[in-house]
């Protein structure tokens, strides 16, 4: 594993990066591309689950980029990383197209999903997104996985109830906005978004923010019992 010594920071505002993949040709082809790119910095390579660990420990990046394929057990590495290092973002690159490890990803924590195979420039839209707060989805996979996202939220078919503020909170998802950007529009700290996303994540049993959009037209308001559609222009 090459990486950073402990303890360096990247001061020029570039996103820092970790690459976890267990193709060693790769690793060197992917590093020499950011090395191209004045936005990234790569903080240090990996060559499997518990090295994406360690990483993340050691450097905190911005984002870390995980193989599915790879030794180790990478959904039990992306809950990790996400319950410990709430700070960096992780981004599945992988070559398998498969709708259910996508879905298990995202459920671990997760934060996007692109296939190798595409143009850099993808990959490197990706983590600036991610990097931001956003969800990214390859645009080609994209449909399948919303029609598997679909296809489960259709098995809990009760009708929800929202507060006012779960209802605040889903128009801001319906726009797009990260947890920070929430937050400042709402007058709450992250915590409490956080806290709120829960929340509703549970009252819908899903376990992704997109499937709590996808749910959005089933959700009814507490207050006059008709089904909640946000309006045009509803803050």
């Amino acid at each position: 594993m090459a990486s950073e010594p402990d303890g360096a920071a990247d001061l020029s505002g570039r996103i820092r990066v970790a690459l976890v993949d267990d193709h060693p040709t790769l690793l060197m082809g992917v590093s020499a591309l950011f090395a191209s790119d004045p936005r990234f910095t790569i903080v240090g390579t990996g060559l499997s689950a518990t090295a994406a660990i360690d990483l993340v420990e050691a450097h905190e990046p911005d984002v870390v980029t995980l193989d599915l394929s790879m030794p180790g057990d990478v959904f039990t590495a992306i809950r990790s990383i996400v319950d410990t290092s709430p700070g960096t973002r992780v981004l599945i690159f992988t070559a398998y197209a498969d709708v259910d490890l996508a879905l298990r990803a995202l459920d671990a924590g997760a934060h996007g999903f692109v296939l190798k195979g595409r143009p850099a420039e993808e990959l490197f839209d990706a983590i600036d997104t991610v990097s931001k707060g956003a969800l990214y989805i390859s645009p080609d996979f994209s449909p399948k996985l919303l029609s598997g996202l679909r296809n489960r939220s259709r098995r809990e078919k009760a009708t929800v109830k929202l507060s006012p503020r779960e209802q605040q909170l889903l128009d801001c998802l319906l726009e797009g906005m990260s947890n920070k950007e929430i937050a400042r529009k709402l007058e709450l700290t992250e915590k409490t978004v956080k806290h709120y996303m829960t929340n509703l994540m549970n009252k819908l049993k899903v376990k992704s923010r997109l499937e709590v959009v996808l749910a959005a037209p089933r959700l009814r308001a507490p207050t006059n019992g008709e089904t909640y559609r946000p309006a045009d222009g509803d803050t």
